[in-house]
């Protein structure tokens, strides 16, 4: 499909992912992926084949990028039917029909065919960040349910993650690091050990505004804090990771080991 052929709703406009000439379908009044997004994707633990699964899809940014990194079957579950949509229309748009499939479901209720069950192995997820009744709940009702947990909390998210989960499988969340203790303790409940840890900061006198953390179900405790990543640098420049993120020059936002596996189990 070329762009001339793309279907556009009022409000939406197409724009490009800076790696591989893949496109994405975008609106400020429903949606738009963020730099949270591009993190996750290139820091998670993916295998190089198998399934992978993205809750919280939206406009399914994640798995078009997850994409470039693995030849896994992936498929993305999204809650609001106008973000699933956008997100079906971008997979065609970038010809990865084959390789992604988009759900729009309940991540509660997730799945119908409990076949499905422990099938999976990873889980990504960039989920809503602010418990309701916690900030500025916004008019707009799909750029709320994005960001306040209006149809999913934080235990929801991590307990459908375990259910996807094979024993070892990976899941990689970023969030808010007010909400580490939150993510860690719920993450131990539904039986996810935390592996790796990674904050990230605007700049390198700031408070980290991200935190990105993976899990293996039923895993051994490890955790392993990495090197924080640093946003700006001098003049208020990108750094060159962060370049190299964007540009999928760095396909990988870790250090993962050879014996990672061992390490996962």
């Amino acid at each position: 499909m070329t762009e001339s052929d793309v279907r556009l709703a009022p409000g939406e406009r197409l724009d490009h992912l800076l790696t591989q000439e893949l496109k994405i379908i975008q609106s400020p009044e429903v949606f738009s992926f963020s730099m949270d997004a591009v993190l996750l994707a290139r820091f998670a633990g993916v295998p190089p084949r198998g399934k992978v699964l993205d809750f919280c899809t939206g406009n399914g940014v994640i798995p078009i990028l997850l994409s470039t990194r693995t030849e896994a079957a992936i498929e993305g579950v999204e809650i609001q039917p106008r973000l699933a949509d956008m997100a079906k229309r971008s997979v065609e748009l970038n010809g990865l029909g084959d390789r992604i499939r988009i759900l729009e479901s309940d991540l509660r209720e997730w799945p119908e065919d409990s076949a499905l069950i422990g099938t999976y192995d990873a889980v990504t997820v960039n989920p809503p960040y602010m418990p309701v009744g916690t900030g500025e709940l916004k008019d707009n009702p799909h750029l709320a349910m994005a960001r306040h947990e209006i149809g999913c909390t934080l235990d929801d998210v991590t307990a459908a993650c375990s259910r996807a989960l094979r024993k070892g499988g990976r899941v990689s969340m970023v969030h808010r690091p007010a909400r580490l203790a939150d993510i860690l303790a719920s993450m131990r409940k539904h039986r996810l050990e935390p592996k790796r840890i990674r904050f990230v900061h605007p700049r390198l006198s700031g408070e980290a505004n991200m935190v990105l953390v993976e899990a293996a179900k039923d895993g051994r405790p490890e955790a392993r804090l990495l090197p924080p990543l640093i946003v700006y640098g001098e003049g208020g420049a990108y750094t060159g990771e962060l370049l190299d993120v964007f540009y999928g020059r760095k396909t990988e936002l870790t250090d993962v080991r050879k014996s990672d596996e061992e390490a996962l189990s």
